[in-house]
């Protein structure tokens, strides 16, 4: 009984808050393109303030902005009474967080704000409130109802605001036509970071770890090679030096499986021929790409040369998702 009502309430729970955001996005109007307006100025920083819970959703809200391009910081409003207000250089635009659109230390600080010529975008749960009036403009957070049981935890409002900060920080990425490259570059550490950022040739295993044999080489020297460099396969040349073939540890068992005498079996007669190759300069993403479509993945890639011939090493899905 306890987890079918835990699960009754978590239902009600999300669909509250899914209820709530969809209210809203039915009230935006053009209040939100003048905030956007506000907020994305050149050369300056989006100050985000607020207390208590919307404190912690602002310094979500800073992040997510500073994460998309646009430079932003978290300024508590008591403390920037007290020395943090530095922080603040004249004209950076700031966004107010309030649900109940009268917090003491937003009021306190509006006017100081506005003598460093800030403009302000508020995000209230309460629309005709003392805050909205000393806003340049301000966009409609409320709520019938919290999520919680009892209707008053910042559960329904703090999904709410929090959807228009990304709606924002949307908006303003699209302004400034921010792309996957760009969000790369602030998330460099981050896997989708490095697949647009790295290129093969940063992963890749060079020549000397890489086993490369011959066509004519024989089953038991291509086992011995690829027990030297265990990449999981083999790169099989042709007389002249090219990529004649591959050869996968998968290509070893099938080989043991089909022929009783290994004596006589060469390279060539178990490698794949004309096996999907890479260039050293594409991306990390590309790759990974490359790697998994048509009907199987595949888990190594020989590199080649611009000219698709000479040998430059190899690349495992492993060493893209270990970079």
């Amino acid at each position: 009984m306890e987890n079918k009502k835990d699960l009754e309430i978590a239902t009600a729970v999300l669909k509250k808050e899914a209820n709530s955001i969809l209210k809203a996005s039915d009230r935006l109007s053009l209040s939100f393109t003048e905030a956007v307006n506000i907020l994305l100025k050149e050369d300056k920083k989006i100050i985000v303030s607020g207390i208590g819970k919307s404190g912690h959703l602002g310094k979500k809200i800073s992040a997510t902005l500073c994460s998309t391009g646009s430079p932003s910081s978290f300024l508590h409003p008591s403390e920037a009474l007290h020395g943090d207000l530095g922080i603040h250089q004249h004209g950076d635009p700031v966004i107010f967080l309030s649900n109940s659109g009268t917090t003491p230390e937003l009021l306190a600080l509006a006017p100081i704000l506005r003598s460093r010529n800030a403009k302000i975008v508020g995000i209230f749960g309460r629309p005709n409130s003392a805050l909205s009036k000393l806003v340049d403009t301000s966009l409609d957070a409320s709520v019938s109802n919290e999520a919680d049981p009892l209707g008053i935890v910042p559960t329904a409002s703090f999904a709410v605001a929090s959807a228009i900060g990304d709606a924002i920080a949307s908006a303003i990425m699209n302004r400034k036509g921010f792309t996957e490259k760009d969000y790369a570059i602030t998330h460099p550490a981050g896997q989708l970071g490095r697949n647009l950022v790295l290129r093969v040739q940063d992963v890749m295993q060079k020549p000397d770890k890489t086993a490369i044999v011959y066509e004519s080489t024989s089953v038991k020297e291509v086992v011995i090679e690829m027990t030297l460099h265990p990449l999981g396969a083999a790169c099989v040349l042709s007389k002249n030096g090219n990529l004649a073939g591959l050869i996968t540890d998968g290509d070893i068992r099938r080989t043991l499986y089909k022929f009783d005498e290994l004596n006589d079996v060469k390279a060539k007669d178990i490698m794949t021929q004309n096996p999907v190759v890479i260039g050293p300069s594409i991306s990390l993403g590309d790759a990974l790409e490359k790697m998994e479509e048509g009907e199987s993945s595949i888990s190594v890639l020989p590199v080649l040369d611009s000219k698709q011939k000479g040998i430059q090493g190899m690349v495992r899905i492993h060493d893209i998702l270990n970079s």
